[in-house]
């Protein structure tokens, strides 16, 4: 069985050994799980996974070849104390939800916060004042309210709050994902635009056939350098929050575009572009990039391709100050305007359904932003996108 899932792995080009497998084997062998599926996956990504970036590849894998495993196997009847918790949080009617009134942006509830930090002495639960879990506090985790600051926990699924303090890890997109389908690339193509530049690498036939003929038939070998693509692709990706949601199809994009796309550059972003961007996720603290500086570097000839669910609370994107991991200088917006005035030619891909564009405020914001130039991760939205980028 365990054999036939190191074929998997091999197979989904995950790079595991030999001695790797047989590692996983031994630790098996001495016991040091339990009989868990749980504790079988943590012990199997340990032993065999030794790069971050197939971790997501390493899930799918695992997922689809054990599904359904756990049935068979004599778990411990224990109720996990996390779950128990949850189930014990405070549930909102719509009336009350509705009844919940908004303090009144960033800095108020910056202001609420740090009077509450003053007075607060203890832990709290289930209420409307201070900060706890649950309840409907504008203040803490796993709890609803319209607009408020999360800090730690796990997000309750709501997605209203304009701040979360918490250290927050993400995982770059796999660029070497293996496609399913080639349709994501064939709309790509559209963008291409080749050219012959170079040293004279390529036999040219029928210049050859046309010198040799004018040669009296001595032949007369004739050589051009080869075509490549000229097409120069700027892409910036959101990462992180509402976009784990959709972490496989950009990772299918992504692969997809580096592929097909020689001079491609790429920056990862959260929720909305400010003064800074990143290139690897795990470095994200460390080693950024001055949005002004991207600006400055690639011309203007660059085709500029967002990509992001546009999300999130409307203060990120309009107001300083609004980012929900720092204090932005200056707002989302005004940076969005700068990196559009200079790349003229640009698109925003959305990979959330289109049908639910018109209930989400943000949205309708950067479509005001972008001009319209928004267009769903679907064939139809990719060939519409590519179009426009053309022009």
């Amino acid at each position: 069985m365990l054999i036939d899932f190191f074929f998997q792995l091999k197979k989904a080009k995950i790079p595991v050994s030999i001695l790797e497998f047989l590692t996983l084997l031994e630790a098996l062998k001495q016991g040091v799980i339990p009989p868990s599926i749980d504790a079988f996956y943590q012990l199997a990504r340990i032993t065999l996974v030794k790069d971050e970036q197939y971790f997501d590849r390493f899930d799918q894998t695992f997922g689809a070849y054990f599904q359904g495993i756990e049935n068979i196997i004599a778990l411990q009847p224990e109720i996990p104390l996390a779950w128990l918790e949850k189930q014990l949080q405070r549930v909102l009617t719509a009336e009350e939800k509705a009844a919940l009134q908004k303090l009144g942006g960033p800095e108020a509830l910056k202001k609420r916060l740090a009077e509450l930090m003053q007075e607060q002495k203890g832990r709290h639960e289930g209420g409307k004042k201070w900060i706890g879990t649950g309840g409907s506090s504008p203040f803490g985790h796993g709890g609803y309210h319209p607009e408020g600051i999360r800090i730690g926990g796990a997000s309750a699924g709501n997605r209203t709050a304009i701040k979360v303090w918490e250290a927050r890890e993400f995982k770059d997109y796999d660029s070497d994902l293996a496609l399913s389908s080639r349709n994501i690339k064939i709309a790509l193509r559209r963008l291409r635009r080749f050219a012959r530049t170079g040293s004279a690498l390529e036999f040219d036939l029928d210049k050859t056939i046309h010198s040799t003929a004018a040669n009296a038939g001595m032949l007369d070998i004739k050589m051009r350098p080869e075509r490549h693509n000229q097409v120069k692709v700027l892409l910036l990706m959101d990462v992180g929050g509402s976009m784990d949601d959709h972490v496989a199809r950009v990772s299918e994009l992504f692969s997809a575009a580096k592929s097909e796309f020689k001079h491609l550059a790429h920056f990862y972003f959260h929720n909305c572009v400010y003064e800074r961007l990143w290139q690897s996720n795990r470095r994200r603290r460390d080693q950024i990039s001055a949005t002004q500086d991207i600006i400055n570097t690639y011309s203007s000839d660059y085709k500029l391709i967002f990509v992001g669910d546009a999300t999130m609370s409307p203060y990120e994107i309009l107001s300083p100050g609004g980012s929900v991991e720092f204090d932005n200088r200056e707002s989302g917006a005004a940076w969005l305007k700068r990196l559009l005035n200079h790349f003229p030619h640009y698109a925003w891909l959305n990979p959330e359904p289109e049908a639910v564009w018109q209930y989400r405020q943000s949205i309708e914001v950067v479509q005001n932003l972008v001009q319209g130039r928004m267009y769903p991760v679907t064939l139809a939205g990719l060939e519409s996108a590519m179009r426009q980028l053309s022009k």
